[in-house]
């Protein structure tokens, strides 16, 4: 069978998506991947070939962050850059829904990541094939919001004319909607859907879990020493890379801890590291985190999901989207709590690292471990989901 996969964002929105068509190719189905063009060189690392999908999708966050933080404020109506953004969005959802339409033709089925689900069903329609979502934390985190669901109508509304759909006269019936983080984060979520019509099936976490260029040389230092405290920021940009790995030092320094720092985007060239203290840029989390004593990190839904498998109590210092659910989430499974990164401050840091490295947290994260999916599992169970549904599609 042939599949399409399209996924768009940061490697936390992508790497979900990518992992299941992975998976479907291993399995000996043709799948083809869209991506934004600067995530092709970390999909072809997975040994995967795929398409430009749209802009660069971290120069799209900048452009988005221009228009939202600097010319809001400057506005005396501010009410009047609504309609800049819309149409920024409308051209580029235009430029989007042109490639995947392409590269759709011939399939027998769409995957498609959180935010391109409304690009992806009206392609899927206009071939007659169905569309499988891919949300790797709850749809209603992204989606609220009257501007986001302005402009993404606007530019749906838009590639319907297009391809010559008839216009939505109400709600689309629910395609199903893969859940790829575990059931226990979210009980009253799952307790709720429970009751529904079985369109939102959880599967766990999907990663690649690739290896690291750092990662040999990650092991033998965690290896000569005290197991470090993991620090990490996802694809989040630090506005001041010195002072964060200045602060987790001397955080570190007065708790007689060891810090493995992973600086993602983030430039560390010249900052000083003493001796209890490594920086990275990246390492594979499901090789490292069981070698480490907690994690601390920006609560990406990957993230914690690799800490809550290795048994790691966990300190989220989070920013926004979809970070402060895990945050509570991990405070629920009582593996560990969180707080705005913007709040956090020395004396902070070091009450919650003296706090998170308790025994009580490190025997409690030991015991969800053995209650969350394996990668394994949430791969076999999305690629059987997704055979289900194009078999299904081809049976009418």
């Amino acid at each position: 069978m042939k599949f399409v996969v399209v996924a768009y964002g940061s490697r936390g929105d992508v790497e979900p998506c990518v992992a299941a068509g992975r998976e479907l190719l291993r399995r000996g189905h043709d799948v083809r991947i869209a991506v934004p063009p600067n995530m092709l060189s970390f999909i072809a690392s997975a040994g995967l070939a795929g398409v430009a999908y749209g802009p660069d999708s971290r120069e799209a966050m900048d452009t988005a962050s221009n228009l939202l933080g600097n010319l809001w404020p400057t506005m005396k109506n501010p009410l009047s850059v609504v309609s800049e953004i819309i149409e920024h969005v409308a051209q580029v959802k235009v430029e989007k829904g042109a490639t995947l339409t392409q590269l759709a033709n011939g399939a027998d089925l769409v995957l498609a990541g959180f935010n391109e689900q409304g690009l992806a069903t009206n392609v899927a329609e206009y071939y007659g094939i169905p569309v499988v979502a891919l949300h790797p934390f709850p749809e209603q985190i992204w989606s609220s919001g009257p501007l986001f669901s302005l402009t993404t109508k606007v530019a749906e509304d838009a590639q319907r004319r297009a391809l010559g759909l008839p216009e939505g006269t109400g709600p689309s019936p629910r395609p199903l909607e893969v859940q790829a983080y575990d059931e226990l984060c979210v009980p009253g979520l799952a307790a709720e859907w429970a009751e529904g019509d079985g369109r939102r099936p959880f599967v766990g976490a999907l990663t690649l879990e690739l290896p690291t260029d750092a990662d040999d040389e990650v092991m033998s230092w965690i290896a000569a020493g005290a197991p470090p405290v993991y620090f990490g920021f996802g694809s989040t940009p630090l506005a001041a890379s010195a002072d964060t790995v200045a602060v987790i030092s001397a955080a570190c320094a007065r708790i007689s801890q060891r810090a493995l720092i992973c600086m993602g985007p983030n430039d560390f060239a010249g900052i000083p590291n003493p001796d209890h203290v490594k920086v990275v840029h990246e390492v594979n989390h499901a090789a490292v985190f069981p070698a480490c004593g907690a994690v601390v990190h920006h609560g990406g839904a990957g993230t914690t999901a690799a800490g809550l498998r290795a048994g790691m109590p966990a300190l989220i210092l989070w920013n926004g989207l979809d970070q402060p659910t895990w945050a509570a989430a991990v405070e629920r499974l009582e593996v560990g709590f969180g707080r705005n990164f913007l709040e956090a401050t020395l004396d902070s840091l070091t009450a919650d690292l003296r706090l998170i490295l308790t025994p009580h947290y490190a025997t409690r994260a030991r015991e969800v471990a053995t209650q969350m999916t394996t990668p394994a599992e949430s791969l076999a169970s999305t690629a059987n989901l997704l055979e289900h549904a194009a078999r299904q599609g081809r049976e009418g």
